[in-house]
């Protein structure tokens, strides 16, 4: 007999839901169009996430028929074992202490690190219509969207469901579409800097060493 108490709490749906799309809010600071597609995107990806963790297991009802043959004896319904890599791996004990959910919180909280000294610094230089290449835009041309990524890669760990595993690659291509928009506007605006710019700095994996802001000084220099 499961947990009646398990799902059906929407409150704690639109409550998680809030603190981390304020969280992501208050980080990015959304002023231009591509900012709030990009919060917009990412916002529904954590409310799809947390109606599943707290409203409708959609996806355990979904796979109820698999989940009961292939595990019996567990009750999904209730909701700790919604942790279904937890399961699916074989992990013991309580499911927030196995190491996919640690490597979650570890990655969720630095995608948000990320993500706040990422957007200070590129709206720095909206404020002064300089490019952005201080930083973690030292190291990578789109700092802001591989946070975005990294958070929702987080969330899969612990809790990945069938909308969610949709949505993610559907919102990878999504952030990379937004990235080549934003580059192509700033080739029109900064030329040859921004040109010299992705020359030494890679799009999503950030380097380390040297700065790419260093190199560009080097470059115009020459």
């Amino acid at each position: 007999m499961h947990n009646d108490s398990a799902y059906g709490l929407w409150t704690l749906v639109i409550l998680n839901s809030a603190i981390f799309i304020f969280f992501a809010f208050s980080f990015v600071k959304p002023k231009t169009k591509q900012d709030w597609r990009s919060l917009s995107a990412f916002s529904a990806f954590v409310v799809a996430l947390f109606t599943e963790m707290y409203g409708y297991p959609l996806t355990i009802y979904f796979l109820s028929g698999w989940l009961a043959e292939k595990y019996p004896g567990i009750d999904f319904l209730a909701h700790d074992n919604g942790h279904l890599l937890h399961t699916f791996f074989g992990f013991s004990g309580n499911a927030h202490f196995d190491p996919l959910h640690i490597a979650s919180n570890v990655i969720i909280i630095l995608g948000f690190f990320l993500l706040s000294a990422a957007w200070r610094v590129l709206h720095a230089a909206q404020r002064t219509r300089s490019l952005a290449t201080s930083g973690w835009y030292a190291r990578c041309r789109h700092p802001q969207y591989v946070a975005f990524i990294m958070i929702m890669f987080g969330f899969l760990l612990q809790w990945p469901t069938l909308p969610t595993l949709v949505m993610f690659p559907v919102l990878v291509v999504v952030y990379v579409r937004l990235a080549k928009r934003e580059e192509q506007m700033a080739i029109d605006e900064y030329g040859d800097d921004y040109r010299r710019y992705m020359g030494v700095t890679p799009p999503w994996i950030p380097k380390f060493g040297r700065t790419s802001s260093i190199s560009i000084e080097e470059s115009s220099q020459q």
